[in-house]
């Protein structure tokens, strides 16, 4: 008599990455070739812009990953460097454990795009290229400190270009290797995990936080611009 397969258990969602984690994530996408595109076809308003969009984007994150959900606190997903190299040394392993949020590889590839990233946006608040168009704050700082920032402005972007394709490479990697879907979350929010599941449930924050942390973010790049621009004005006319 034929033995009768045991039935596989289903599956229920989990939460695990807020939408403000999610907004960031996929703006920052839309945001890199749209600055690409505008400074290639000389758009500069619209690249300087994206810039301002970037950088707004960059200190709520960086604040959300103090004061926010479980999954996107630094301390929550910052690891050592010895425990990311010891997971990379697993990455093959076909059956991988449930991964709530970034694992320990992926959570210095976020310190790591996040810093690039922030020092581009930066760079472009100071950077001159005495052509087309400067920085709000090219005329707040001395020409040396301009100078430096606008090299830094145009040799980080491809750095930022070959940490993007290490990424996308990554996410191919666990689709094919791991079998883990990491781009599916990130759309929905949530992970499909068996009902027998009974591991961490990661908190999420606070909406009304999050939303105010956004408007101080942009309320605070939109007062340094308009500060950079006025100094810039009062030199012209000095």
């Amino acid at each position: 008599m034929a033995r009768e397969a045991t039935p596989l258990p289903g599956t229920r969602r989990l939460k695990v990455w807020d939408p403000w984690i999610r907004l960031v994530h996929w703006s920052i996408v839309l945001l890199i070739p749209i600055s690409w595109w505008s400074a290639e076809t000389h758009r500069f308003d619209l690249h300087v812009l994206s810039g301002y969009a970037m950088l707004t984007l960059l200190v709520f994150r960086i604040a959300w990953g103090f004061v926010g959900s479980h999954t996107a606190r630094f301390r929550n997903f910052l690891a050592s460097p010895l425990e990311a190299v010891r997971h990379l040394g697993h990455f093959r392993r076909r059956q991988a454990a449930v991964e709530i949020g970034h694992n320990a590889a992926g959570g210095w590839m976020v310190l790591v795009l996040l810093g690039l990233l922030l020092a581009q946006a930066v760079s472009g608040l100071m950077a001159d290229d005495e052509i087309f168009t400067r920085g709000p704050l090219a005329r707040a700082v001395d020409s040396s400190t301009s100078a430096l920032a606008t090299s830094i402005h145009l040799r980080v972007f491809w750095v930022i270009v070959g940490a993007a394709v290490l990424h996308i490479l990554a996410i191919l990697l666990y689709r094919l290797v791991r079998k883990q879907n990491l781009v599916g979350p990130m759309i929905t929010g949530a992970l499909r995990l068996p009902v027998v599941y009974r591991g961490p449930v990661p908190r999420m924050g606070s909406n009304w936080l999050a939303a105010a942390l956004l408007a101080l973010a942009a309320a605070g790049v939109w007062a340094l611009v308009t500060w950079g621009s006025a100094q810039g004005s009062a030199s012209a006319f000095g």
